[in-house]
């Protein structure tokens, strides 16, 4: 009875942590899931320990209960998806990575993920610097070290940068752009003037 008292004291967390595979929790995480599922809340850990336990006794296995983990597990992603797009839209790189880092599951199961993100960040900052501090730099493609020396070498070779000594750190020089050098933009006789645009509305009307 005292056991089964102090056992009514724990959380459905503390159960998972002290014995994510004992068979007699499993009531316990199905409710737990319910529960998540109403309360607009998700816990992985215990989301998964239910799936384990399905796994080592399937007759009691609860399709209901699983497709709500599945769905559960759909929507973070999705909120997750949402935020890091958010983070990249405003160059948030330094959240960017912290919050990947936290959902490694989504990164790993992309290919080529974090290459995918790094030449977006330099895009990015060629879009706004001529010259970019170290320290900038390796917040945005989450580089740093030995790995970023050499990461500069390979960029200096073959993408036409340029790495200066700046005070106590390294400054890397980006090649000119009609972004990051305004006065590298077109002329404007090479830009379709609008009147041309507006002859074209007649036909498409």
């Amino acid at each position: 009875m005292a056991t089964e008292q102090a056992a009514e004291n724990y959380t459905v967390e503390d159960l998972v942590a002290l014995n994510p595979y004992n068979p007699d929790i499993l009531n316990d995480l199905e409710k737990f899931v319910n529960e998540q599922v109403s309360s607009q809340t998700y816990n992985l850990d215990a989301n998964l320990s239910l799936l384990r336990l399905y796994q080592f006794e399937p007759e009691r296995m609860s399709i209901q209960i699983v497709a709500h983990i599945l769905i559960k597990q759909m929507e973070e992603q999705f909120k997750v998806l949402i935020v890091l797009s958010h983070y990249l839209e405003t160059a948030r790189f330094s959240q960017f990575w912290d919050e990947a880092a936290k959902n490694r599951h989504i990164s790993e199961a992309v290919p080529g993920f974090e290459q995918a993100i790094q030449s977006y960040a330099i895009h990015v900052l060629s879009l706004t610097y001529q010259k970019v501090p170290r320290p900038i730099l390796v917040e945005a493609i989450n580089i740093e070290g030995l790995a970023l020396d050499k990461f500069l070498e390979y960029h200096a070779a073959n993408s036409g940068w340029v790495i200066e000594k700046g005070g106590q750190s390294q400054v890397i020089v980006l090649p000119r752009n009609e972004f990051n050098h305004p006065e590298l933009k077109k002329n404007t006789a090479d830009i379709l003037p609008f009147e041309h645009v507006t002859r074209i509305f007649p036909v498409l009307g």
